[in-house]
This record gives structure tokens, sequence and C-alpha cells, in this order.
């Protein structure tokens, strides 16, 4: 084991790889068939359908999730908790594993990082899973920017062509809206300058119909979306159809289907339906499938990842995107719901930064040094930050799921900061366990383990915060109320026209409630801390997914597409040309 304040994380999983078993020993270890086994590599995929068929009825393990307090803009280091708790509950000779996501190339090369983890509780092959794995985020952006092919392809055509030109090739007019086209183009980087865009330029009418047009990022497709919540390839195929591109004149949404590429959007996804297996530094399994935005998606690992890996696991672990209100809220509400899944215990991971930055400390920004308030003993500010995590403690907690708080700590953390931590945590009859993982690995993360495991054997009562039925303004207002506490919720004219034609077609009464908002506060407003007081949340839009049957209400001012920092990490990567390793990933 490497000293990971000596060590980086890309040092550490290239040290870990090269112990790591065959796949043929993971294979034997977790019970499968070697037809059940897709090769690629030390990164195989495992066959969903295969596994899923032989393992029908065998019972679930248990199910653990693990959520946060509000983030500073670095994270506070759930993957690496979920890796680390992996790690600790295979010291205490439990069958364990876990489903991670995808990371997105655009944190990769920006500033937050691949999601791998870190120091010893880190995913790898860390080079693969960083850069592409096996490939479906390619397949999504594949199938995505085919959508929008044919979308403005049908518009030309429908532009130059009458009807019986058009009936003469066997198309039928849609009559689309150039003013109502709801999808753009997907790339995997935050490419702030995509963001609005025109296309179709040029002189003649063959370069496309020309047009307003956007790039968002590929993980915040639909597509990811429908990945995400997909209960097989089935079900997959059929969403995929029901994606909405555009409206007609007369206001009629125009689908994938309608465009006829939904079969080849599907045919490019095939292979994604299977999750990928990966690996702990120390050689538990973890499948990864999926991906990340919990802010503008909903940002859980997927549906068909956790049904085989509570299938394969004794313990199966999971996270969920960003913090308890927003990561935590879709896991319960949405992932639960459509899934029958019930999850033991949610785990708030918890750092004492972050809870300071909640007490009143200076302002914590990406890509620079943190103040010295967030590295040396303060008290005072972490006593009144600790408001922020019990506020997502009693959300868990309502929803009928055991929490436990993991203090995920740092080496600048002090003795005195993590007792009085602790302290508070026994006050309100919460579990709370120091964590040293990142440091130790499974054995820092031993304490957790035992708090984790022992919290599993009590029993769970699911609580979904709102009924199906119930109107999705309400159910707004719930959310926001419960979950972000908030005064209520202002609409605005746009958002609450299409809330109330929403609320009155049938067609919608059984699609999900996906909240978009920033993940920097309970609030819309990222520089409002802690548990902010006396403020409305403002809905300014809705979108719709009508393939993943999402209603996504748009809280303040999210963009689908971040943007790259002034000190992103693709400054620091590059390759040996000797042997082709990857440096510089973290």
């Amino acid at each position: 084991m490497l000293d990971p304040t000596k060590y980086k994380d890309w040092q550490i999983a290239e040290r870990a790889e090269k112990t790591l078993p065959s796949v043929e020993y993971f294979i034997d270890k977790m019970g499968l068939t070697p037809d059940e086994v897709v090769p690629y590599g030390k990164t195989p995929k495992l066959n969903f359908t295969k596994i899923m068929n032989r393992l029908a009825d065998k019972p679930d393990g248990k199910f653990i999730e693990v959520t946060a307090i509000t983030p500073t803009p670095f994270g506070e280091g759930k993957s690496t908790t979920s890796l680390g708790l992996i790690e600790g509950i295979g010291k205490l000779g439990k069958n364990v594993g876990g489903c991670l996501r995808q990371p997105s190339g655009g944190p990769t090369m920006n500033v937050k990082g691949t999601a791998a983890g870190g120091g010893n509780a880190l995913l790898i092959p860390m080079t693969e899973f960083s850069l592409g794995l096996t490939g479906d985020i390619n397949d999504i952006m594949n199938a995505h920017n085919l959508a929008m092919v044919a979308l403005n392809a049908r518009m030309q055509h429908e532009r130059n062509y009458d009807d019986k030109k058009l009936a003469e090739i066997g198309i039928k007019r849609l009559d689309i809206d150039p003013e109502r086209v709801e999808i753009g183009w997907v790339i995997d980087f935050c490419a702030q300058c995509l963001r609005n865009i025109r296309i179709g330029l040029g002189e003649g009418d063959r370069n496309g119909f020309e047009m307003e047009s956007k790039f968002d990022i590929a993980v915040g497709s639909e597509l990811m979306a429908i990945l995400s919540v997909a209960s097989d390839l089935k079900d997959l195929r059929e969403r995929i159809g029901n994606i909405i591109v555009a409206y007609d004149k007369s206001g009629k949404p125009v689908t994938t289907a309608d465009l006829e590429v939904d079969g080849a959007m599907a045919a490019w996804m095939r292979k994604t339906i299977n999750p990928t297996l990966c690996y702990t530094v120390e050689h538990q399994p973890c499948l990864v499938h999926a991906g990340p935005f919990a802010n503008i998606a909903i940002g859980q690992s997927s549906v068909i990842g956790d049904r085989l890996a509570l299938k394969l696991f004794d313990y199966h672990v999971t996270e969920s995107g960003f913090a308890a209100d927003i990561g935590f809220e879709k896991f319960l509400n949405v992932k639960c719901r459509l899934s029958g899944l019930k999850p033991r215990v949610s785990v708030i991971v918890a750092t004492i930064r972050a809870l300071k930055m909640h007490g009143g400390g200076p302002p914590v920004l990406p890509g620079r040094q943190l103040p010295n308030a967030y590295t040396e003993q303060n008290l005072e500010l972490l006593e009144n930050g600790a408001e922020n995590l019990f506020h997502h403690v009693k959300n868990v907690k309502n929803s009928g799921i055991t929490p436990v708080v993991c203090i995920n700590k740092f080496f600048t953390d002090t003795i005195e900061e993590i007792a009085l931590l602790k302290k508070l945590c026994a006050a309100r009859g919460v579990r709370c366990a120091l964590s040293e993982h990142w440091q130790y690995g499974g054995e820092g993360a031993r304490e957790l383990a035992e708090m984790v495991v022992e919290a599993c054997e009590e029993p769970v009562d699911i609580r979904y915060l709102y009924d199906l039925s119930m109107p999705l303004r309400e159910r707004v207002e719930l959310i926001a109320k419960e979950f972000y506490g908030a005064d209520g919720v202002d609409w605005a004219p746009l958002a609450a026209k299409k809330a109330e034609r929403f609320e009155n077609d049938p067609y919608y009464s059984n699609f999900s409630t996906m909240m978009v908002k920033t993940q920097l506060s309970l609030s819309h407003d990222p520089a409002l801390k802690g548990v902010p007081k006396g403020w409305r949340l403002p809905i300014r839009d809705i979108l719709v997914y009508g393939g993943a049957k999402f209603l996504c209400p748009m809280a303040g001012s999210i963009s689908m597409m971040p943007g790259t920092g002034s000190s992103p990490a693709y400054r620091r990567i590059d390759i040996d040309t000797a042997t082709g390793a990857v440096s510089g990933l973290f």
C-alpha cells in the first residue's frame, strides 16, 4: 500500500493494477459462467440478461446507498467513500461489491477529476475507467447525435420537397416547428463555447436546415437517463422511441419514432445494457454503469447495475450524485420506486472542510487554494455548519432508511474537530463513524464498515415523499419544502403554463419528477450555504424527457453544458511514450 500523501492517485492505481488477479479469478469469485462475460481486456462486460435469468430466484443482498452533505465545488468524497466502504466490508470477510457511475470526460479533463475515488480507496484500472472504458458514453453520443442528424435532415427535405416528392420516397410530412426543437447535439467535454450555436450556414439549400442549436454535455443526454432507469433491453428500446425531439406547428410532439431513427439509435446502444466489471485497489469487484450529473440528470448508477449486483453480492454499495437533497431525493422517489429495490442504509458523507464552509467560512472556489480556515482548527465554524448535515440526516430518516454519517477524514482535520462532530451526532442519536479509507484503504474504513453492516440488520420501512397521484406542482412544492427547506415555490409563467398542461394530460400521469437545480446549496442559489431560511424556489421552465418519462422542473440558471475552468486537469495529463502509461489523472 502506497502513502497517498506522497504518491498520486494514478501511481497508486498503477501499483495495484500490477497485482490485479486475472479476469478468470473474478469470474470464479463471483460465481459466473464464462458465457456470461463479454471479453474486453481487464474490464469485461457482464451479460445482464443471462445472469439475471440464471439467478432469478436467488435472494437479493443488502442494499447500501452513499450520499453526502451539500458539497464544496471539489466534492466531499462519495466515490472515495463508496470504494473505501467496499474495501472495509471486504476486510470483515463479507461478499461485497458495488456499482458506480462512469465518469464524464468533462470533469475528468476539468477541475473535479475522474470520480474514480482517491488515495487507497480507488477504482482500477484507473486509466480505462477515466478515458472511455468500454464505450458506453461514446455509444450514447452517437445515438443522440444521430437523432439530431435525422431531425435536421427531415427539416431540410420537408423544406425542399413538396408532398408528392416526399410520398415518392416514403416520407410523411411532419411539419416540424423550427422554433420548438427540443434537443441539440452532445459532446462529452465542458465546452461553454458550444452552448449556443447556429447550424446549416452556407449558400444554397444543401447545407441542412439553418436554425439556432446547441450542445449539451453527453452525460446529460436523455439517453443516459434512459439507460439509468431501463429495466432491460426491451424497455430500453421502447423508451428510445418515445424521445421527444421537437414539436410540430400544431403543438404535437415529434418523436424519434416519427423520424424512424429509433431503431438505429437502439442499435448504437445495444451493448450499453451490460455493466462493466472494474475493481477496487484491494481487488474487490465493482460494476460500472450509467453516468453522473445529478443536478441536471438522475445522477445514479443504473437500475440494471443494482439489480445485477444485488444478485452477485451479499452487500452491495452504490452512490447517488451530489448531496442528499438532489441525489438521495431522486434515488428514493424515482430510482427505488421504479425498481422496487429497498436500501437498508444510507451513508451520508461529511467533511470537516465542507461543514466549516456551511458554518460561515470563506468562499471555496474551484481551482483556487483553500483558505486557511479550512486547514486550521475552528470548532465554531464546524458546529455552526453541522446544521446542514442534520438537515440531510432528517430527510434520510423520514424516508424510513437508516442513516450512518461518515466523517471522511482529511489529514488536516484535528482530533478535537472529529470529537466535536461525533458528539453532535451522538446527541441526535445518529450513528457516526470516522473513516480514513483515503489513507489506509479497507483498514481505515473498518469502523465505518462495522457500523454499516450492523445498521443493515435493522428493519426498513420505505416511505416515498409523495404519491404518484399527486399533481406535479404539489410534488415540487413538497420536495422544495421538505428536502430543500424552502418556504414555497414561485412558478414563472412559462413553467406554470407547462405544468398545467402536464397535469391535465393523462399521458404524463406516470412521469417521474426529476428536479434540476444547483448542487452547491440547498436552495437554487449556489451562494446560500448552510440551511438557508426565508426563501422560495423559483421554477423557470420544465423539460420533458418522453423516453425516460421524466418531467424536469428547472430551478435557477442551471446549464446543460458546464464550462471549463482556468486550471483544468488536462494541463497535467500526459503519457509515457515508451510504455503508453497515462499520468496525471486524479
